[in-house]
């Protein structure tokens, strides 16, 4: 996914109200741009961080700007880290399109927000080739707190253990189901922060018992995009 124009380089001055962020660009002005991440975003908000904003391509929006990147100091050293939750389902789509979804091979099409379980919507339905259809489930991830290990969720995920709980259903009931992690960053492995949503941790393993798929891949980030790259080992345990 490339960004259609040019990021604009900025500091980040402050983080607050979830969706919102001060930044202050090179030129010195200080503009406020949406975050669309609801997270803790932990390691991701210090002030002072170098940060990239996409500029809005709507007359209509309120804020001018996106916040797309940050170059955080992480454990394993500096890098770029996507923090934009609207991204990862668009870069799921563009891999299947390019074929690079090893779990999702032999499917034609990938149909968005299909309604299923008792209230919830699944990101995408895939279906043709002659393969059942299977239910796809995505998942942003941007916290590093060792060097290398990707983990997810960086708060509580009332919603994300929900999600999982309907996909273990969907299996029992004799569906394929699939969740797939996309690390907007560098990184070796994943597991579930379990120490930050234990909810979460114990839906996602018996989720994983049931029978629902799960793999993870990390993504290739420089300030003209972002790619997903290839996959990483889930080291959760069973």
């Amino acid at each position: 996914m490339q960004f259609p124009t040019p990021l604009i380089e900025g500091r980040l001055v402050q983080r607050y109200k979830l969706f919102l962020a001060d930044v202050d660009l090179a030129d010195g002005t200080r503009v406020t741009a949406h975050c669309a991440n609801p997270g803790a975003m932990l390691g991701l908000k210090e002030a002072g961080n170098r940060v990239l904003l996409s500029p809005a391509n709507s007359p209509f929006r309120k804020l001018t700007y996106s916040w797309e990147l940050v170059e955080a100091n992480l454990p394993g050293g500096p890098q770029w880290v996507g923090i934009n939750t609207m991204r990862p389902n668009a870069l799921v789509a563009e891999a299947f399109a390019a074929g690079g979804l090893a779990p999702l091979s032999g499917y034609t099409a990938l149909k968005p927000e299909v309604r299923y379980a008792a209230a919830s919507r699944v990101d995408f339905l895939a279906s043709g080739g002659g393969l059942p259809p299977a239910h796809v489930e995505v998942k942003n991830c941007h916290l590093m707190r060792q060097a290398d290990l990707a983990e997810f969720p960086d708060c509580v995920a009332a919603r994300s253990a929900r999600h999982m709980r309907d996909l273990a259903e969907v299996v029992a009931g004799g569906g394929r189901a699939v969740v797939i992690v996309v690390a907007q960053m560098q990184a070796e492995a994943f597991d579930v922060a379990r120490d930050l949503d234990p909810a979460f941790d114990r839906a996602f393993r018996d989720a994983r018992a049931a029978g629902v798929e799960t793999y993870a891949y990390r993504c290739r980030i420089d300030p003209e995009g972002v790619t997903v790259a290839d996959a990483i080992p889930i080291v959760t345990p069973d």
